[in-house]
């Protein structure tokens, strides 16, 4: 049976039109939940539901659900479609064009210019007040705008966390069993282990470069300045300040000194330089941990992970959350089965998402308290320390991610790299981002579309 009587309602009146259609169609078809010529089964609404490809644990957990999903009930059929990462924009764009978007699909970010261009349908009318009140307040920036429910997390995920090798940090005589916690102490545990590593190793691999800036650092920003880079009503920029000032020289910092390397040894988001020990410390999201435990365990085993280094009286910890949510096509005649279909995947049985936290090694962070509560009671969860760390030290203070556009915060990246490198005097590369922001603003017309909470 369905979860919601609304959506039980959504399918008894569906039926006799269903009926009629599948009477019509004839002969049945060996597809299930198809009639021959590719309507909908009598009794059936079949329902599309797209999601990017993710790690190889993630995906099966998708295609479990599904069937899990399809094989509880007899009224909705969820026909899954797994699309490369990479080919995502161009597919979902060109559907979208044609009026022929999936039903329900993931959606990563920002959703504010997704609900601007109305391609977004509610979920206060196809999901229950009981399931979106579940939803941690943690998650509920990037679920909701102004009151109204437009997303359904999956996970929250900090997206800049320190990792440090306790063996190369013993070696210099720096403490191993907490990472520093202001820049000063960075800086200085650099200091100590610089003459211990061999040709080809450094103390930390971070990010360096505009588009990882732009995005991985935004709790950075707000933990200098104790704003982000627009005006609260998105009216000018919000850049030219001390605490912008001091992020930009730090990193100048590590790459005067040579604490980093002058080319990324490995993309931000992978662990590989780290779990070959070329560096010491490692700046990468949460998800990196579940990395080191398949491709490098000998180094999990002598890793540790703490929150980003804090500026001194900073706000908040110095990470962003990331996430990935479930959302609903505004043009779909089938939002009440998509809605049954996520408040019982995702917004129901917390032991549905057990499996998704536990495979992806306790490196995610559940947005129902249920939900953590299954997951910390795993019995895999007592080999995971690092769990109560992301879950409870980290997250819990984190920013949302901003949702302004995207320009905005590449404006800043790109400021911000050509400090480290010295193209650029801080003074310059602030002005060049104020104007490049401001052309946003107004090119955009965002003030108008500052979010009111």
């Amino acid at each position: 049976m369905l979860r919601t009587t609304r959506t039980r309602r959504f399918v008894i009146t569906t039926l006799g039109a269903v009926s009629a259609v599948a009477l019509l169609a004839g002969c049945g078809s060996s597809t299930p939940g198809e009639s021959a010529d590719g309507g909908e089964e009598e009794g059936v609404t079949t329902i599309q539901f797209w999601h990017r490809t993710f790690t190889p644990v993630e995906n099966e957990w998708y295609e479990n659900i599904v069937k899990q999903f399809n094989e509880s009930q007899d009224e909705v059929k969820v026909v899954d479609t797994e699309v490369p990462a990479d080919a995502w924009d161009q597919k979902m764009k060109a559907a979208q064009a044609a009026g022929k978007a999936p039903d329900i699909y993931t959606h990563p970010g920002s959703i504010q210019d997704a609900v601007n261009a109305g391609q977004l349908h509610d979920l206060d009318s196809v999901v229950s007040e009981e399931a979106l009140g579940e939803i941690i307040d943690a998650a509920k920036p990037v679920s909701e705008i102004d009151g109204t429910f437009y997303a359904y997390p999956l996970l929250l995920e900090p997206q800049a966390v320190l990792f440090w090798n306790k063996d190369m940090l013993d070696a210099a005589g720096v403490d191993s069993e907490k990472g520093p916690e202001t820049w000063d102490d960075l800086l200085a545990a650099c200091e100590k282990i610089q003459p211990t590593l061999a040709d080809g190793q450094y103390c930390i691999s971070p990010a360096q470069d505009a588009a990882t800036f732009a995005w991985s650092t935004v709790g950075q920003q707000y933990n200098f300045a104790g704003h982000t880079a627009l005006t609260d009503d998105w009216t000018a920029p919000n850049i030219d300040d001390d605490g912008y000032r001091e992020l930009m020289a730090s990193y100048k910092t590590l790459w005067d000194e040579g604490y980093m390397p002058k080319q990324a040894l490995a993309a931000y988001v992978e662990g590989k330089d780290f779990g070959e020990e070329k560096a010491a410390f490692k700046v990468s999201g949460s998800w990196m941990m579940s990395e080191l435990g398949s491709d490098f365990p000998d180094v999990l085993a002598k890793t540790g992970i703490g929150a980003f280094p804090d500026a001194s009286g900073g706000e908040r910890t110095a990470t962003t959350l990331g996430n990935f949510k479930w959302v609903i096509d505004a043009k779909s005649s089938k939002a009440e089965a998509a809605g049954a279909f996520l408040e019982w995947a995702i917004a129901g049985d917390p032991e549905n998402l057990v499996p998704f936290f536990v495979d992806t090694q306790f490196t995610k962070v559940p947005v129902r308290q249920s939900v953590q509560d299954a997951v910390a009671e795993s019995d895999e969860a007592a080999d995971a320390p690092w769990s109560s760390i992301i879950v409870d030290e980290i997250a819990p203070d984190a920013i949302p991610e901003p949702t302004y556009p995207w320009d905005v915060s590449l404006a800043v990246g790109t400021a911000m790299e050509s400090v480290m490198k010295g193209s650029a005097s801080v003074d310059d590369a602030i002005a060049t981002a104020q104007s490049a922001i401001q052309t946003v603003i107004e090119r955009d017309g965002l003030p108008d579309k500052a979010p009111a909470n």
